[in-house]
């Protein structure tokens, strides 16, 4: 499991574990909270295609999906 806190979020580089379309470095590029602190929105960015895409960021402490850092 990935340990992060979703204030180190912004700008944060990832690696996808099982690549889709060849695209497998990411980083967290848009990141919105509530009045409470909560991650309401959270959207990354491939590194190559700059194609960007919504996830929810718990997804990103599953490090059978994800490796923090470009690997």
């Amino acid at each position: 499991m990935n340990n992060i806190s979703p204030k180190k979020l912004l700008n944060s580089k990832w690696t996808a574990v099982a690549p889709v379309n060849k695209e497998k470095h990411f980083m967290v590029t848009e990141i919105e909270f509530d009045e409470e602190g909560v991650v309401i929105l959270c959207s990354i960015e491939a590194v190559i295609s700059k194609r960007s895409a919504p996830i929810d960021w718990h997804d990103l402490q599953d490090d059978t999906r994800w490796v923090h850092g470009w690997k």
